[in-house]
């Protein structure tokens, strides 16, 4: 068993770990974390790489669990975002295959970040051909073999010569940025992301 955060559409580290696991869970139990992958992504635009956020709100304050929090609207964040993707991604050579598998998503009033990140994975898993349950801890679990609940963050500076690099819409204007969202590779790489995903393992 592995313990894993939720995301909203995970790095590409994340999702190469979640494939490899063959009992993944995720951890809903948590007092939430700000500032993670647990309610953003990063993805590479005409402007470089940008951070997608979903507010949240913490209805517990503090003491908040992931479980409990909530999205908010106020913000219009799944315009925000579409607009976003459909800009960065519409030249890339995979977008319209595969957009329809997700524009539900910003159409869809989801009141919980954890049934918004699960829907997400579930259409990340359903691109990828990939048969894999979404399990949820029933309780916190303090200590765990294989922790990953915090092995992914956006703090964190990704060594570029530990991913396969692929082609990225804006490879000729900027470096290439490893380990954006999932969306990132599926978009560029479409039937090749699976292969790239286990190819380290």
């Amino acid at each position: 068993m592995t313990l894993f955060s939720t995301a909203y559409f995970p790095c590409i580290s994340y999702m190469e770990r979640f494939l490899a696991d063959d009992d993944p869970l995720i951890e809903i139990h948590e007092t939430y974390h700000k500032q993670t992958y647990r309610n953003r992504c990063r993805v590479m635009t005409a402007n470089g790489v940008e951070s997608l956020s979903v507010p949240v709100v913490k209805v517990n304050g503090n003491h908040t669990m992931t479980k409990d929090v909530i999205t908010s609207d106020k913000e219009h964040w799944q315009q925000i975002h579409r607009r976003c993707l459909e800009s960065a991604y519409k030249a890339s050579p995979y977008f319209d295959h595969y957009y329809d598998y997700l524009k539900p998503i910003f159409e869809t009033r989801f009141e919980r970040l954890i049934d918004l990140n699960d829907t997400a994975l579930k259409a990340i898993l359903k691109i990828l051909k990939v048969q894999k349950e979404i399990v949820h801890t029933t309780d916190y679990i303090k200590e765990v073999d294989k922790d990953l609940r915090e092995a992914f963050s956006p703090k964190t500076v990704p060594n570029p010569d530990t991913f396969p690099q692929y082609y990225q819409v804006f490879g000729t204007k900027f470096p290439f940025a490893p380990d954006l969202s999932i969306l990132d590779l599926i978009f560029n790489e479409g039937p090749e992301a699976f292969s790239l995903l286990t190819s380290n393992l």
